[in-house]
């Protein structure tokens, strides 16, 4: 193949008439409404960055310096960096409500193998995310056990890197496996777990800020920048794995009754309730107790363990536990969705795409499950949290780039939501995606190239060749007229 050959293969386009029609019969059930929508996306959004990571940037966890109060902060660099892509992911969502999320945008708009390259390393990002997730569920569930007087062995409360003693992360690997069974009774069964979960979570938070409110010492909000500006940004590239979660719920645009409409007001609906819950809830944290005090693991736990309420202290860890499970399968969600759609569009094998009773992709589902059961079980919460974001700000700076070139080579398309002010809000997004990036440390750079370098060859041996964009493709030979794939 001549070097304008294979160029022009790796840069075809996906046709937007191709994937934003409702109407296709894709093995997908349409059973989720608006706010079961946005459900999805708060509980992807809110639970271990409120629970988890605000403590553990805020302490400083080990060897990253601490940040103290200006945690707050933190939150708000990385959701001002978030909203924006949270503008370009909802005016996608208005024009394509399939599954996919970043994949599909990318494929769409900016070529198959920039398409490829974000749904690959969408895979590894939200296993990982699940992983980190389950991580921080084990720290609030060996708080609620030594709360009613049950000690959780040391051995399998994580591994050494986190706990001294500690072999594996048994409780996170259980709470894998959990999940992976929830989400594969189906859509309609997931949906209405989240929603009612979802509630439960925003009024435990109501009700940690407003008990935690009294409590309060002003005091401890100095130093508010105990270690300089330096440590508060690159604690923004820590707790930005707390302010997306719309991306995953973008993912299942394809379940929705009514996508193109429904789809853009939960991300920005769910994107608002989250911080407008972040930024309280990390003012209180950081006024009940010092920072140098605050758990990296439960933070919360241990703030209402120091004001002498080691009751509340345990109905808070009991709850965190149920709350967080929300996160972990919005973006479980998210990676099988990915995973099917990748499948159905040829560049993975057919195997991966195939549904069952429940309209779910059973296996995808549970291979994405035990794979997070696994890194949960032997890596430490910073080494993962890390890998994730540099996945999902890649996707980020793609979705961006996307949107603003289909605006201007689709001007035409209908849209159900234009997000304002183009090209300047996306080109915001690319710029802080890429800065926050920037801040991570090499090491994890250095997992995510190889992540993306192993995929490279899978594409260039498997992918390219059966793509449905391939005329030659031995796929697109065996598919009857109007199958999806």
């Amino acid at each position: 193949m001549s070097t304008r050959d294979l160029s022009q293969s790796i840069m075809r386009r996906k046709p937007l008439n191709e994937v934003d029609d409702e109407s296709v019969k894709t093995g997908l059930f349409r059973t989720l409404g608006l706010w079961q929508l946005t459900a999805i996306g708060v509980g992807g959004i809110i639970g271990i960055g409120i629970f988890t990571l605000a403590g553990l940037v805020a302490n400083g966890g080990g060897e990253a310096p601490p940040v103290g109060p200006a945690v707050l902060i933190s939150f708000l660099i990385a959701g001002l960096a978030s909203a924006a892509a949270a503008l370009s992911y909802a005016e996608f969502a208005g024009m394509i409500p399939r599954a996919g999320s970043a994949y599909t945008y990318g494929y769409v708009a900016l070529g198959e193998i920039i398409g490829w390259f974000i749904g690959w390393d969408l895979l590894l990002e939200y296993i990982a995310i699940v992983a980190v997730v389950a991580i921080g569920i084990s720290g609030y569930f060996t708080e609620f056990m030594a709360g009613i007087g049950l000690d959780v062995p040391v051995w399998m409360q994580g591994t050494g890197d986190t706990v001294e003693g500690g072999v594996i992360n048994l409780p996170a690997i259980v709470v894998c496996l959990f999940i992976a069974w929830i989400l594969s009774r189906g859509t309609k069964t997931f949906g209405r777990f989240e929603l009612i979960a979802v509630g439960l979570k925003v009024l435990l938070i109501l009700f940690i800020i407003g008990l935690g409110f009294f409590f309060i010492n002003p005091d401890n909000y100095t130093p508010f920048m105990p270690s300089g500006f330096g440590p508060v940004l690159a604690g923004a590239a820590t707790v930005f794995f707390a302010v997306f979660g719309y991306d995953a719920m973008s993912t299942a645009a394809e379940e929705a009754v009514d996508g193109k409409k429904h789809m853009p007001k939960a991300i920005l609906l769910s994107l608002l309730i989250a911080m407008t819950l972040y930024v309280l809830a990390t003012l209180v944290l950081t006024g009940m107790q010092n920072y140098t005090e605050i758990s990296p693991t439960a933070g919360f736990a241990s703030a209402f363990q120091n004001v002498g309420l080691p009751a509340v202290a345990t109905i808070i860890s009991a709850f965190a536990v149920v709350s967080i499970l929300t996160v972990m399968l919005t973006f479980l969600l998210g990676v099988t969705r990915v995973w099917f759609s990748m499948s159905r569009d040829g560049l993975l094998p057919r195997w991966f795409s195939a549904t069952d009773r429940h309209g779910t992709p059973q296996r995808v589902t549970w291979i994405a499950g035990i794979a997070a059961a696994v890194l949960a079980g032997v890596f430490p919460i910073r080494a993962v949290a890390d890998l994730t974001n540099i996945g999902i700000l890649a996707a980020f700076v793609v979705t961006c780039i996307a949107v603003i070139v289909l605006r201007y080579t689709r001007p035409d398309e209908p849209r159900e939501f234009r997000l304002p002010l183009m090209p300047v809000v996306p080109a915001f997004g690319v710029l802080a995606s890429l800065f926050l990036m920037l801040q991570l440390h090499w090491e994890t750079w250095l997992r995510f190239v190889v992540w993306l370098l192993i995929g490279l060859i899978i594409y260039f041996f498997y992918g390219r060749k059966h793509s449905l964009m391939n005329p030659n493709s031995p796929r697109r030979q065996q598919l009857k007229p109007g199958q999806a794939g």
